[in-house]
């Protein structure tokens, strides 16, 4: 077997043993060829052996009687005669006579072939050998009579598939339900609560779509209530680290007295981090709503680049690939927001290494690229598919020398997913590197 008829019965049988509504179908079929040979095998040996037990015994002395009829030798008139009033054919082989009454019957393509297979054929030929020597053969004169056998067994293998099919029909109408439960699954794992599972039949497929409907209504609740609470404690906070921060920068800011520039400074710092936490938090929240505007407006991705990097102390060091490219509608609060945890996270894993990180624009057939790199170590390939979830971190300690809290690349997927893009993490071998699509 070549190698692209080997991939081609992986295929077949890779989509058949993942397939119910194809092994359903394979069995309705082999079931119907199997009643079917049952059915004409059973209805062909009862009815041979009933042939032979009683029905040719009577034949063989009728057709003694007849071939005595036709004389000796055998009268070809008599044999005429005989053959206009009974459907029958009649065929003399013999030293003084050789007639047949259906020469084009013995003539038709495959008859020889069909005489060779079937020598012994009761109702097609019966034979008689008279005292002078003539061999009398005599056969079914209707040809359509001798095909009917095989009509019916043609017949009744479409009645039995035409069944076969109402069953498969009924049996897939039946288990319509396990497709809206897969529908509804990927509905509610992706987040989308509302639209319910639709309810079909009051049986056991009925009762399980109604419990994970139940399920996903709870699971909806929980997480607006989470939300809800992310939110009042967000804007709860808000006003004490507003008014914390205030005040110490209030505090006296005397080069006499360096430990309380220190406190103060590091005190700032905190309050500083605490309020980003807190943005990101409100940030995340509104992303993650179905119902997320975005105020959207043509924007110069490259200049926004820049600016981006101009007001981070610490992006000197970056590797910039900015061509001319046409304008692009995007939020720029949210893209700004996007390109400064990409740029935050690169030169925090990667700014030590020997070559800079490097960010890049590209112009794509069906939209835009943003690939940000490092040079650093990478991340470990057990944790790539978590590095874009909420306060995830590879490290447990959770330091924020060492990367906050977990919100910033989880903040850029949602920003992609937002302006209808998507957002890839892979080690770049080496260093790490993040691919944002953007469409238009």
């Amino acid at each position: 077997m070549s190698e692209a008829a080997t991939s081609r019965w992986r295929r077949a049988h890779r989509a058949l043993s993942h397939s119910l509504r194809l092994r359903l179908l394979a069995l309705f079929l082999l079931l119907a060829l199997a009643m079917t040979g049952a059915f004409l095998a059973g209805m062909q040996k009862a009815f041979s052996l009933g042939w032979r037990e009683a029905a040719k015994p009577l034949l063989a002395d009728y057709v003694q009687r007849l071939a005595t009829d036709l004389g000796s030798p055998p009268s070809v008139e008599r044999a005429q005669a005989l053959v206009q009033a009974l459907p029958l054919s009649v065929r003399i082989e013999g030293p003084l006579v050789n007639w047949d009454s259906h020469p084009a019957k013995r003539a038709a393509p495959g008859a020889a072939a069909w005489d060779a297979r079937h020598p012994n054929r009761a109702l097609r030929l019966l034979e008689y050998r008279t005292t002078d020597g003539h061999l009398i053969r005599f056969g079914l004169g209707d040809i359509a009579w001798e095909q009917q056998p095989r009509q019916i067994g043609w017949i009744t293998l479409a009645v039995l598939l035409a069944l076969t099919g109402l069953a498969y029909a009924y049996v897939r109408r039946l288990l319509r339900p396990l497709d809206d439960i897969r529908e509804g699954a990927k509905r509610f794992g992706a987040g989308d609560f509302s639209q319910p599972i639709p309810l079909r039949w009051r049986d056991e497929l009925g009762d399980l779509a109604a419990q994970i409907n139940t399920m996903a209504q709870n699971t909806a609740r929980m997480l607006d209530a989470k939300r809800a609470l992310l939110l009042a404690m967000s804007h709860e906070l808000r006003s004490p680290l507003t008014r914390a921060r205030l005040h110490a920068e209030l505090l006296p800011d005397d080069a006499q007295t360096p430990d309380i520039q220190g406190a103060r400074s590091a005190l700032l710092r905190d309050l500083g981090e605490m309020r980003d936490l807190i943005t990101d938090l409100l940030e995340s929240e509104r992303l993650a709503s179905p119902h997320a505007a975005l105020n959207l407006e043509a924007t110069d991705l490259a200049e926004l680049v820049r600016e981006v990097v101009l007001a981070m102390p610490d992006a000197g060091a970056l590797r910039l690939d900015l061509p001319e490219l046409p304008p692009l509608p995007v939020d720029r609060t949210r893209m700004r927001l996007l390109l400064r945890n990409l740029l935050d996270n690169a030169l925090r894993h990667g700014g030590k290494a020997v070559e800079p990180p490097e960010l890049q624009l590209e112009k794509l057939v069906s939209g835009w690229q943003i690939r940000v790199r490092d040079f650093g170590p990478g991340v470990d390939e057990a944790q790539l598919p978590h590095l874009a979830e909420p306060f995830f971190r590879p490290d447990a300690a959770r330091q924020r020398a060492t990367g906050g809290v977990g919100l910033g690349l989880y903040l850029c997927r949602l920003v992609a997913q937002a302006h209808g893009g998507s957002m890839s993490l892979r080690n770049a071998q080496p260093g790490f590197e993040i691919t944002v699509l953007l469409p238009g």
